[in-house]
């Protein structure tokens, strides 16, 4: 947390409240193969407010996705097994109204734009600042 006003975006998202109840189906579900990645981003989403849910496998994220919804995730794009872009088809068909932020380590302008393009709410490449995830995840939310 580089930035001085960090502390200060989450009082401003404190202050008014996460638009996201403690229910699974309204949560942020994170599918990343990195470990230690994903632990982070949860440790950074719950002290921003939302009620996580963890992935490591795409399998399992779309196994979860059959017994409830998912509001907003946020995906890796390259993973072994099945890449994002993959997850991302599987979620346009089977839960339309979930919001999809993509997150990469290798920024690949052609797979910004498909997924962009596809339909996905956001794509950030890392390293990118925690207070921009946060912010682009309120906003999905919102929607």
């Amino acid at each position: 947390m580089t930035d001085a006003s960090f502390p200060r975006t989450f009082e401003k998202f404190a202050a008014k409240g996460s638009p996201l109840s403690a229910s699974g189906r309204d949560g942020i579900w994170l599918l990343d193969d990195d470990a230690s990645m994903l632990k982070a981003l949860g440790r950074l989403l719950n002290s921003a407010g939302f009620d996580v849910e963890k992935f490591s496998n795409p399998s399992d994220f779309l196994s979860e996705l059959e017994k409830q919804e998912c509001r907003v995730a946020v995906l890796d794009v390259w993973m072994p097994d099945m890449n994002g872009l993959e997850v991302q088809a599987c979620l346009r068909r089977d839960s339309p109204k979930t919001r999809i932020i993509f997150i990469t380590g290798r920024d690949d302008p052609s797979v910004r734009q498909t997924a962009l393009d596809a339909g996905a709410f956001g794509f950030l490449a890392k390293p990118f600042e925690d207070e921009v995830l946060v912010q682009l995840i309120h906003e999905a939310a919102a929607v």
